[in-house]
């Protein structure tokens, strides 16, 4: 597949073909596999073979998947697990022990913030956030127990982006690991181990999938890391499930496709939004007034699919403009076919304390817009007809 287009490799990668000689890559739902011998048994538990053996480890359906990521981030190896949480705690846990330290952006989703600050805890890991806006701080937060950097860029939910190759250069400077969560954005629109990352994790639950069916999670880099992450994952049972697989891999035959519409739709939004009165503030990547503009001209294709606007009347007109969508639904979810709306400040994001969601942008206002792939005037005069109804 070496120098095919993203486009090309999302379809054209998969398992080799059965004795039935199938077009489409057929479902493997059994729990285990059997071996002809009691030695290609022994062979495959002691890694001599590359033998399927237990659909806890791997299966043939989340190996496609797998491998297909693998190619699109440009990755060496992956792991597959049954969410997106389930692929960062995998990947925190293998790589930290007691008594080490992380330096992670402070503007991270709201189940990794707990991770760091309610059960790191307990384990004697602490951790150190940077804003992102002063990236400049970060190198004086690495200590020496520090293990990684951890980031999200752009941020969830509010759309901040981080300089990787900046970071990069740090991380290597230090010998850390740089993780970087790329969910937002997906591998069509940024590659971050090509930046300098060594670890990339994604939510496949939301724009691999697209359309709000199934849960998954992967984590793809250097094959010495995710050997581990393996191992660890082998042990402790986050498997993903081979049916969510088999969705996931095919769904990205059409990521390109999709990930082109919820950008074109995203920045005709935002371009309408911005300067309308009853909102104080449009955020999207690809806005000119956005204060990392250049930064995410630099590293992405396109500005992805989210936007946050802020309405002037804090939460009671947040809530008010939520109820007031007809088109648009109300859903934690986001990277779906269909637009959602979502108030991080008392959903994804409440379990922060005020002056927490205040230092990383989640304002009382503020509602994160994940933009689908329906026709982009009928999503506008649904917003403006929202905005009209307010007092």
């Amino acid at each position: 597949m070496e120098n095919k287009h993203f486009d090309t490799k999302a379809i054209r990668a998969q398992l080799k073909r059965t004795d039935y000689n199938e077009h489409s890559v057929p479902l493997f739902l059994t729990s285990s596999f059997v071996f002809d011998s009691a030695d290609e048994m022994r062979a495959a538990f002691n890694d001599e073979s590359d033998d399927f053996i237990y659909s806890r480890y791997v299966n043939p359906n989340t190996n496609e998947f797998i491998q297909k990521v693998c190619m699109l981030e440009e990755a060496e190896a992956g792991f597959a697990t049954a969410s997106g949480m389930a692929a960062i705690f995998t990947t925190f846990m293998a790589i930290v022990k007691s008594g080490d330290h992380v330096v992670s952006c402070s503007s991270v989703f709201g189940a990794t913030h707990a991770i760091f600050t309610k059960h790191f805890p307990k384990w004697n890991i602490s951790h150190s956030y940077f804003n992102t806006n002063k990236v400049d701080e970060l190198e004086s937060l690495i200590q020496p127990n520090t293990k990684f950097i951890y980031l999200e860029t752009p941020t969830n939910p509010a759309i901040e982006l981080i300089d990787l190759e900046s970071v990069s250069a740090i991380a290597k400077k230090h010998k850390l690991l740089l993780i970087v969560d790329n969910c937002f954005a997906t591998p069509y629109l940024q590659q971050p181990i090509k930046l300098g990352a060594d670890l990339v994790i994604h939510s496949a639950t939301k724009y691999m999938d697209g359309q709000g069916r199934v849960l998954g999670g992967i984590v793809v880099g250097k094959k010495e890391l995710i050997n581990d992450i393996y191992l660890f994952g082998r042990l402790t049972g986050p498997s993903m499930s081979p049916f969510n697989a088999w969705v996931l891999s095919k769904s990205l035959e059409t990521l390109s496709i999709r990930m082109d519409r919820h950008c074109d739709n995203a920045l005709f939004l935002a371009q309408q939004l911005e300067g309308q009165e009853k909102l104080s503030n449009v955020s999207y990547p690809f806005l000119t007034s956005h204060p990392h503009y250049q930064i995410a001209k630099k590293q992405m294709k396109a500005g992805g699919g989210i936007i946050t606007i802020t309405l002037k009347g804090g939460y009671e007109a947040a809530k008010l403009f939520m109820d007031n969508l007809k088109l648009i639904k109300i859903s934690p979810n986001l990277g779906d076919a269909r637009t959602i709306a979502t108030h991080p400040a008392s959903s994804t994001h409440c379990k922060l304390s005020e002056q927490e969601r205040l230092a990383v942008g989640i304002t009382p206002g503020l509602i994160r817009l994940s933009i689908g792939l329906e026709h982009r005037s009928d999503l506008l005069n649904d917003i403006l007809d929202s905005l009209a109804n307010l007092p």
